[in-house]
């Protein structure tokens, strides 16, 4: 019987203080209110006052802000037309020397032009090598299309014949580019222009 009595009283005291935590934590968010808002929105809040007070910082103004001084008007009209006429020369003297067939440039251009080719054409022979594996090893869940594949291998020779006509257009850029070499020696350039 004392054991009874004795349970129902501690779970008597447990009902009790279960019931005064609602009471509580009422009490405790009803303080914090009185007393103040949460630090962090106060912390955001006065960031936000700093930041709307803050200098502007001044305008740095640069060679592209200026516009350019026009140039001085010439005394003698002659003396302008000269000067323009020069200027054209020197313009058009530079265009003819970077046009030149047999400068480094062009040779440059020639050799990146041709090393493209061959690193374009070596990648798509590596996918056409990867799907001839893929067909290789590939599963059929149509039963006729798998008879049919195992018996002539269609899709397998057909992958072998591109790769074996990317083969020979490899081979062909590589003939032209020892080709370009040859013409670059020929002329007099220097080797190092292939690279």
């Amino acid at each position: 019987m004392r054991v009874k009595t004795w349970i129902q009283g501690m779970v008597a005291v447990g009902a009790l203080c279960l019931a005064g935590l609602p009471l509580h934590a009422q009490q405790q968010s009803s303080s914090q209110q009185q007393s103040g808002s949460d630090p962090v929105a106060d912390a955001a809040r006065k960031a936000r006052e700093e930041k709307r007070n803050a200098a502007k910082p001044k305008k740095v103004y640069t060679d592209d802000d200026v516009k350019p001084a026009a140039p001085a008007p010439a005394e003698n009209p002659g003396e302008a037309a000269g000067a323009a006429l020069v200027a054209a020369q020197q313009k058009g003297g530079d265009a003819a020397q970077s046009e030149d067939p047999n400068g480094e440039a062009a040779w440059r251009k020639k050799f990146k032009v041709q090393h493209d080719k061959i690193a374009k054409a070596e990648s798509e022979l590596d996918i056409l090598q990867r799907e001839l594996q893929k067909a290789q090893l590939e599963y059929y869940p149509d039963p006729s299309k798998a008879l049919s594949e195992q018996n002539n291998r269609k899709d397998v020779n057909d992958k072998t014949a591109k790769i074996e006509a990317k083969k020979q257009e490899i081979a062909q850029l590589k003939q032209g580019l020892d080709d370009l070499e040859d013409q670059l020696r020929k002329s007099g350039g220097d080797p190092g222009w292939a690279r």
